[in-house]
């Protein structure tokens, strides 16, 4: 099984605890009120959702390889996906972190986390013709 040291004697990311992140982050996006409409009308498998994005994850955390694809064409795809999105998204995402990791697990979750969002946000503004607020 692969894992990555946070830190001496810290929490360690397993593909354990990426599933545990994914398959409870997801599980409240599909509930929330916002979000929960803009995810149901675009993944049309939710168990191969899920386990793409369990790939992504441990390419992200463990470096593994698995995830092929590209986030960035698959999100333009989306013009449901709004600016706004992202802090709903990144909010619920650190919350989960939080509940279901370690926290230095957590911490890394949050940051990389934090870089994508950022990316995928300036990414579909600019294939959109226009341009975030770059403080949220």
């Amino acid at each position: 099984m692969s894992t990555i040291r946070i830190g001496p004697g810290e929490g360690i990311v397993t593909e354990e605890a990426i599933r545990r992140q994914v398959h409870t982050f997801y599980g409240r996006v599909r509930q929330d009120p916002v979000l929960g409409p803009v995810f149901n009308e675009a993944v049309e498998d939710w168990d191969e959702h899920l386990a793409k994005l369990c790939d992504f994850w441990s390419s992200v955390l463990l470096a593994t390889g698995r995830f092929h694809g590209s986030p960035m064409a698959a999100h333009a795809q989306r013009p449901a996906i709004a600016d706004e999105h992202f802090a709903l998204w990144l909010d619920l995402f650190a919350k989960t972190a939080r509940e279901v990791c370690s926290p230095a697990a957590a911490a890394l979750f949050v940051e990389k986390s934090q870089i994508i969002g950022r990316s995928l946000r300036l990414g579909l503004a600019v294939s959109r013709g226009v341009m975030p607020a770059l403080d949220a």
